[in-house]
């Protein structure tokens, strides 16, 4: 049984029209450095990931605003962080209006904050997200695949493997089968198994794909109990409902009323360093509380929230979704790396390149708990009479948002809106 498990890629496809020869030199798997002071260190020498993290929750807002324009009144789940990564990554080869267009798209102000530090930022929040010693089970990484005839510029070899960690694997795109089996089969590894045969094909022309995964196991502090779990209704809409499981507690949450945008925030933490956010607006309230989606509304949300004792019914449910992040950015302004105007010129030597495909998969899986040993019968017992005031009933038994929040690097990992539980997976 599984607590929380979200899952989610990035894959960007880079083509070209020219070929030019040259072998990519075998790359090791960069195994991503920790010592025991890494926790320290991030409190004081290397703040560089804290100044990123308002510009990551900058781009996940507009994004998921993007993302909704799209797919209109249907369940969203993805990882702004998964993208920003795999982008900034991207931007180390980027120059003159295609680097603009990517800083802007992604929220970075580089009179606020220089380059460098963009890309040590990046560096500093794997290093903490992969740290082993977690409670988490949290796992982020980066993977060039190469063609053999791609001679890629020493500098941003270096630059991805140093500040990014990136595996560069070797591969022989004059065979698109073998090489797309090659990235889906790492894929499915790096997913533990969960995200299968994500690339269909490779574009005619493709010499380099750029991956970047997040993969995330969580347990919550305090699991629910299945023996409260029931059947009960989700609405909808004011004429329609489906049926979910829904799990149950009674006990105290941080949780805050915000008045002036009608909606309940709770939040559940779980074991580690991490808490998921459960945003309820009241019926009729989604799309204002969807418009005021701002670093400053999460952030007042998470210094307002307080203990309380309250009745809590949350569905369980299992979504996914799939994105054409290239549609996407380009409605977002970043056109030129999708462009025969791209200017990728750090990447290779004397190759044009453009970023020809980026798609992006998440999913969520969330209920009870997380461990065998939590399916121990555990009965608790609540006296007959109600304590005064009430504790309010919170039941999110209609749409619901979820933000997904790693309070180590301030980040937010994931975020969605919940519209139909029981929509079977794309």
């Amino acid at each position: 049984m599984k607590s929380a498990l979200y899952l989610c890629l990035l894959l960007l496809g880079l083509q070209v029209q020219g070929q030019h020869g040259s072998n990519l030199d075998e790359q090791q798997e960069q195994k991503i450095p920790h010592s025991p002071e890494d926790h320290f260190q991030a409190e004081g020498e290397n703040l560089a990931h804290v100044k990123i993290a308002a510009s990551n929750a900058d781009f996940a807002f507009r994004f998921y605003k993007q993302v909704r324009e799209e797919v209109g009144n249907k369940n969203i789940f993805f990882s702004p962080l998964s993208i920003s990564t795999a982008f900034a990554m991207l931007s180390l080869g980027a120059r003159s209006n295609t680097l603009s267009q990517l800083h802007k798209g992604l929220a970075f102000n580089l009179t606020e904050i220089e380059e460098q530090e963009i890309h040590e930022g990046f560096q500093r929040l794997l290093q903490l997200l992969n740290d082993p010693h977690r409670e988490v089970q949290l796992s982020m990484g980066n993977a060039l695949f190469i063609d053999d005839r791609l001679k890629l510029l020493q500098k941003f070899l270096d630059d991805v493997t140093n500040l990014y960690y990136s595996e560069a694997i070797s591969s022989n795109f004059q065979n698109p089968p073998e090489a797309t089996k090659e990235i889906n089969n790492y894929i499915e590894t790096k997913t533990h198994g969960k995200i299968v045969d994500l690339l269909k094909s490779l574009d005619s022309g493709t010499v380099m794909v750029l991956v970047n995964y997040i993969f995330f196991k969580g347990y919550w502090e305090r699991p629910f109990n299945n023996l409260a779990t029931r059947d009960d209704d989700f609405l909808l809409d004011a004429k329609n409902s489906v049926k979910v499981k829904m799990m149950h507690q009674n006990k105290d949450f941080n949780i805050h009323r915000d008045e002036k945008l009608s909606c309940w925030v709770v939040e559940i933490p779980y074991k580690g360093n991490a808490s998921a956010l459960f945003i309820l607006p009241d019926e009729g309230t989604m799309k204002q509380v969807e418009d005021a989606l701002l670093k400053e509304t999460v952030s007042n949300w998470m210094q307002s929230l307080e203990k309380r004792k309250i009745y809590l019914d949350l569905p369980k449910f299992s979504i996914s979704g799939s994105y054409d992040v290239k549609s996407l950015f380009e409605k977002m302004g970043v056109t030129e790396v999708f462009s025969n105007q791209a200017d990728l010129s750090g990447v290779a030597e004397k190759t044009p390149l453009k970023a020809s495909k980026a798609i992006h998969k998440a999913m969520v899986d969330v209920s009870e708990n997380g461990t065998e040993a939590a399916a121990v019968t555990m009965i608790e017992l609540v006296p007959l009479s109600a304590p005064f005031p009430l504790p309010p009933h919170i039941k999110f038994n209609r749409p619901f948002l979820m933000i997904i929040v790693d309070k180590t690097t301030h980040g937010i990992l994931f975020m969605g809106k919940i519209v139909n539980p029981a929509a079977k997976e794309d």
